[in-house]
């Protein structure tokens, strides 16, 4: 039988079958609940990765007070645990937090804490993990209480465009080369939303072209797939672009309410005509028609890859890599930050 934390008021367990019905309305009114927390997208985390999914809440009396999923991978008698679980190039993942804006700052910085101190203190109950990595997302701002438990602090950083602004706007905002490549006159291209056999096309080229570079890259395009298949309709969208009716790239974007993401693919290519621009505009006007108001450009970390991003007039916005480990596990963990 799981154990349950109860400890300062605040009271943290495995998500019941009762919780887990209602688990998906508690991601949305989160502030910091996005498409990576749904309960569907967290069992596929957990198959396509082989390991086991702690759906944790906490509660104060039976008001719920913030969701932490963690994933445990348990290897030659040794436990490790991840949010999100590695090698599945997820961005972010993380405690969400719930009913904490009504409060005053000093009773919600507290419970805050008592939240997260409960949780870790359930995963090292029940799984003992030597290692632990979580990786928070940019509207989860005060990573203190992982600091005052010990763990390692890392800032990290992604991109995000402001898409509330207009149409006319944003373009007048972006790069004179961004400008004129989106505004090109070739008509030998198309841009489109495709469906399965389009995921896998878009991720076995990233997957050549890392291979090009001698760089790590283990997504699964089935994984993705899977992904499409049980989230809600739009949010798993391969945007294609064929030059004279065949492919020549795209990109894997994700969507929920709030943020459309950039998430997999914008790989080099021979054609002659701006793809990844094109691409790029496309989920952008998309999400604009659809009231999504960011685009996440996934990742301002890579200085090589900065400058491209950066032409489309984004905000750098900070999210936190967390650790904690034995030193020895420590040192492992580099396997894991090359595939994160």
């Amino acid at each position: 039988m799981s154990v349950t934390i109860e400890r300062d008021g605040i009271r943290v367990e495995r998500a019941d079958e009762d919780v887990l019905d209602r688990w998906n309305d508690l991601v949305e009114r989160s502030p910091q609940g996005d498409l990576f927390h749904r309960l569907d997208a967290l069992k596929v985390q957990a198959e396509y990765t082989g390991a086991d999914y702690h759906p944790l809440v906490g509660f104060k009396g039976q008001e719920p007070v913030g969701i932490f999923p963690a994933f445990t991978i348990s290897k030659g008698g040794v436990s490790t645990a991840f949010s999100p679980p590695p090698n599945l190039w997820i961005p972010h993942l993380g405690p969400a937090l719930l009913n904490m804006d009504k409060l005053k700052r000093r009773k919600a910085e507290r419970r805050h804490r008592r939240f997260v101190d409960n949780c870790l203190d359930w995963l090292d109950r029940e799984c003992g993990p030597k290692y632990v990595h979580v990786r928070t997302g940019g509207r989860y701002e005060d990573v203190r209480p992982f600091e005052w438990n010990e763990f390692e602090i890392q800032p990290r950083h992604t991109y995000e465009v402001d898409l509330t602004v207009g149409e006319d706007d944003l373009l007048a905002s972006f790069s004179s080369d961004a400008r004129s490549n989106i505004r090109t006159d070739d008509d030998r291209y198309e841009v489109r939303v495709g469906g399965d056999d389009a995921v896998r096309r878009i991720v076995r080229q990233v997957e050549a072209r890392h291979e090009e570079q001698g760089e790590p890259y283990t997504l699964d395009p089935e994984f993705v797939v899977a992904l499409r298949d049980r989230l809600p309709d739009g949010t798993v969208r391969p945007y294609v672009c064929e030059v004279d009716g065949e492919f020549v790239g795209g990109m894997v974007a994700l969507a929920d309410d709030d943020r459309v993401y950039r998430w997999q693919g914008g790989a080099k290519h021979d054609a002659d005509v701006p793809v990844n621009d094109l691409v790029d505009w496309a989920i952008m006007t998309d999400a604009m028609d659809e009231g999504i108001g960011r685009y996440d450009l996934v990742g301002a970390n890579e200085r090589r890859l900065c400058g491209y991003k950066a032409k489309f007039a984004p905000e750098l916005v900070r999210y936190y890599s967390v650790e904690r480990g034995t030193r020895m596990m420590n040192l492992l963990s580099d396997v894991y930050k090359r595939f994160r």
